[in-house]
């Protein structure tokens, strides 16, 4: 017996009992569905990640207190905050001629109210160079301006989900007043989208100046009256100067805080590419586990698929015995029940893929900024596994039927 009578014959074996058949590849079908969706969203977030960093330029610096990386984390009351002077010190090309531009910012959270509507937002406290240095623009009126910073002015920015929460669609925003913490504050512009981030929706922010939020909302100042900040953001001059920036920096912080040689240090400095390697590895693990436990549906779909293969072998006894009476080998029935599992397997992984693929594209649909990745290896590897299952747990019951006295099956009953 050839392969192609072999399918012939799987195929109408199985059409004979077709909601027995659908109900068997009904585990091959969610799991191959399950595996195909879940490691395109993981791949999804791993690009939605870089995408993010990659939107603020690939030579930019992040110059935070405290250590991030190594030990426990510190006590907050414990970490000596950066300050406005250690940013325009960074800034001064004299003293670190790898970097181009600089910012900081003051982040809290504060209540942001306008006429009944009301939002719990975050307060980016920052300078005007922050919209160039961090590559976001404004989508209605202006940002900060030296001006601002310089009179303390009550002016602020808006995110673009601020806005929506805050304003009627459509409504002009500009010279509008809206209350922080109950301080009226007048609206000079609009961020542009731009989604989620590391500390959330930053679309919810608002942006004023750092002055003013250290004076008025929340007055976080040194003992000698500096302005403290969270960040920095350090420019570098170009992407393969990041590593010696990197070293100015260090080397001008630890002289500015007055750290003694063998101690360390007591800020971080993290450049976008650890940051996106640091994630990507995490979302990479997640992915693959992600993808393991839809896998162990596969197992199940191929436990059920060994169990009808059982039923059936049962079932055609008689058949068996015929087969073999006029001149069917071993090998002949073997491949004929091996072909019949594999063919259950095939069948439902190609309903599988369909259905993993439709249900990546349904998220891609319902979240606009994020879109799932499939990938043509995860419906090879879902695929090939769907067969190898079938494979698997096919031989068992097809070396049984292979096995049969054909005498003893011809007067089975």
């Amino acid at each position: 017996m050839n392969v192609f009578e072999s399918i012939r014959i799987a195929m109408r074996a199985l059409a004979a009992n077709k909601l027995r058949s659908t109900l068997t590849m009904l585990g091959i079908i969610i799991g191959v569905g399950s595996v195909i969706a879940l490691m395109s969203i993981g791949r999804g977030a791993q690009k939605y990640v870089t995408d993010q960093f990659a939107g603020l330029g690939s030579n930019l610096l992040f110059i935070a207190p405290g250590q991030l990386s190594d030990g426990p984390p510190q006590e907050r009351s414990n970490i000596k905050l950066l300050t406005l002077g250690d940013m325009q010190a960074i800034g001064d090309r004299a003293n670190v001629p790898d970097v181009k531009a600089v910012s900081a910012e003051f982040n809290s959270r504060a209540t942001v109210t306008r006429a009944k509507k009301d939002m719990q937002a975050e307060v980016h406290a920052t300078l005007p160079t922050y919209r160039d240095v961090i590559n976001w623009d404004v989508a209605q009126g202006s940002f900060l301006t030296q001006n601002d910073f310089d009179e303390h002015a009550r002016v602020v920015v808006l995110g673009a989900d601020a806005y929506t929460k805050l304003f009627e669609p459509n409504e002009y925003p500009l010279d509008q007043i809206v209350r922080v913490n109950n301080l009226p504050f007048r609206v000079i512009g609009v961020m542009v989208k731009k989604g989620g981030g590391l500390g959330g929706n930053q679309d919810e922010g608002i942006f004023v100046p750092l002055t003013t939020a250290q004076d008025r909302l929340f007055k976080q100042k040194t003992v000698s009256g500096e302005y403290q900040v969270n960040v920095i953001y350090a420019s570098v001059v170009s992407e393969d100067r990041t590593a010696d920036a990197t070293d100015e920096i260090t080397t001008l912080m630890r002289e500015r805080r007055k750290i003694s040689y063998l101690s360390g240090d007591d800020f971080s400095i993290i450049s976008q590419s650890d940051v996106i390697s640091v994630f990507g590895s995490i979302l990479g693990a997640l992915t693959v586990f992600l993808g393991a436990i839809a896998g162990i549906s596969l197992l199940v779909g191929g436990i059920g698929i060994m169990n009808i293969m059982l039923v059936s072998v049962t079932e055609r006894t008689r058949e068996i015995g015929l087969r073999k009476a006029v001149g069917a080998k071993r090998r002949d029935v073997l491949l004929q029940f091996l072909v019949e599992a594999v063919t259950l397997s095939l069948v439902g992984g190609s309903l599988g893929i369909a259905l993993g693929v439709s249900g990546a594209t349904s998220i891609t649909l319902a979240f606009q900024s994020f879109q799932a990745v499939v990938g043509f290896d995860a419906i090879a590897t879902a695929f090939l596994f769907s067969m190898a299952v079938g494979l698997l747990f096919g031989i068992y019951p097809a070396y049984r039927a292979s096995r049969l006295n054909p005498i003893d099956a011809l007067r089975y009953e």
